[in-house]
């Protein structure tokens, strides 16, 4: 396997609390003695343990939690050099979204407290604060709130919303994105709640179908905000797909371009071809199920449209779908492998040296 020159970089590592208890420690009343779903209760469960083997701490708190632990098996066992931290709740889509926003905004304390401000490994871990985009005024005092923190490199909003992200009531949360110079870094959320059909159809009978149906939510969010004119008028926006969906960009854009070309009038407010508004704009993260696996085309199919310039490796550790290194595809390039692998994330993320600072 070839080692990039630069800074090996992991895009998306899960963080939790410890426990629901732990959780409540940071909440305050009429929030703390709130109901709410855990974050491992959602409809479909993987056919399998939900984390992978050896991430469970000693102290039976749950699997990502432990700062130490977890930048023992990223930076040290995987060898990476710098990780980026993803929160995982289940509060964006709580049908009560000042309950919602008030979780993220104690997940963003504990995140900043325990993970960046702290510990041996807070050099180089890098954090995505979350915000709540059914509730934008908090969302956007949340921004304000984290900006300038200099280890904070993105904003987590969900992939489950009750319209797409293209709608124009999302503007104030993208213009403040814009602002603090920060990318948006779209997931999948954890847990139940007015979680919308993963399909056009409806919900799907078996988790299997699920997976392969999700990363469709994701395309069809981008090529929205693509149509509406979003990234026209947010020219300095960037957004990562954080559940892999690369695979699948090629085709639709392609579709999307064919029907554009002659019809650019109907779309005075994103007047160029959809797919000119890709570059610089959008990212993906490698997922663990995106295609076309070891194919002897699989290089070739990451130059197309430009997705070797998109492309971020995230392991997802603790989940049960981590990846690593030796899992993208052998035919990809030194070169490809090399942008994947740490280069494209570093030029997103602001990360200019080569060797983590030191702890």
């Amino acid at each position: 396997m070839t080692v990039p020159a630069g800074p090996l970089i992991d895009a998306s590592v899960h963080v939790f609390f410890k426990s629901d208890a732990d959780l409540r420690t940071y909440l305050r009343e009429p929030f703390k003695s709130r109901g709410y779903p855990h974050v491992d209760v959602p409809w479909f469960a993987p056919p399998g343990p939900r984390y992978i083997e050896g991430s469970q701490n000693p102290d039976g708190s749950h699997p990502g939690s432990d700062p130490e632990a977890a930048g023992r098996a990223i930076l040290e066992e995987r060898g990476f050099d710098f990780a980026v931290l993803h929160p995982m709740t289940a509060a964006s889509i709580l049908p009560d979204w000042h309950l919602g926003s008030a979780i993220l905004a104690a997940t963003n304390q504990m995140l900043v407290e325990r993970w960046l401000d702290s510990g041996t490994y807070r050099e180089r871990f890098r954090g995505t604060i979350r915000v709540n985009p059914r509730d934008i005024d908090s969302a956007v005092k949340e921004i304000e709130r984290w900006k300038d923190h200099p280890r904070v490199v993105q904003i987590g909003v969900p992939m489950q919303t009750e319209v797409p992200y293209g709608r124009p009531q999302f503007k104030p949360l993208w213009r403040a994105a814009c602002d603090a110079g920060l990318p948006v870094a779209v997931h999948l959320e954890m847990g139940v709640g007015i979680t919308h059909p993963p399909t056009p159809s409806g919900i799907t009978r078996t988790f299997s179908h699920l997976a392969a149906y999700q990363p469709m939510t994701f395309v069809w969010h981008l090529l929205n905000m693509i149509a509406e004119g979003v990234f026209h008028e947010f020219p300095d926006l960037k957004v990562v797909w954080t559940d892999g969906a690369a695979d699948m960009l090629t085709p639709f854009i392609w579709r999307m371009d064919t029907f554009g070309r002659p019809h650019l009038e109907q779309t005075p407010w994103a007047p160029d071809i959809p797919s000119s508004y890709l570059p610089g704009h959008t990212y993906f993260v490698h997922g663990l199920l995106d295609g076309p696996g070891d194919a002897e085309f699989a290089g070739e199919w990451l130059g197309f449209t430009g997705k070797e310039d998109m492309l971020l490796f995230g392991s997802s550790y603790p989940q049960w779908l981590t990846v690593g290194p030796g899992d993208l595809p052998k035919a990809w390039s030194p070169r490809q492998r090399s942008k994947v692998l740490g280069g494209n994330a570093a030029e997103l993320y602001g990360i200019r040296t080569a060797e983590p600072a030191p702890a």
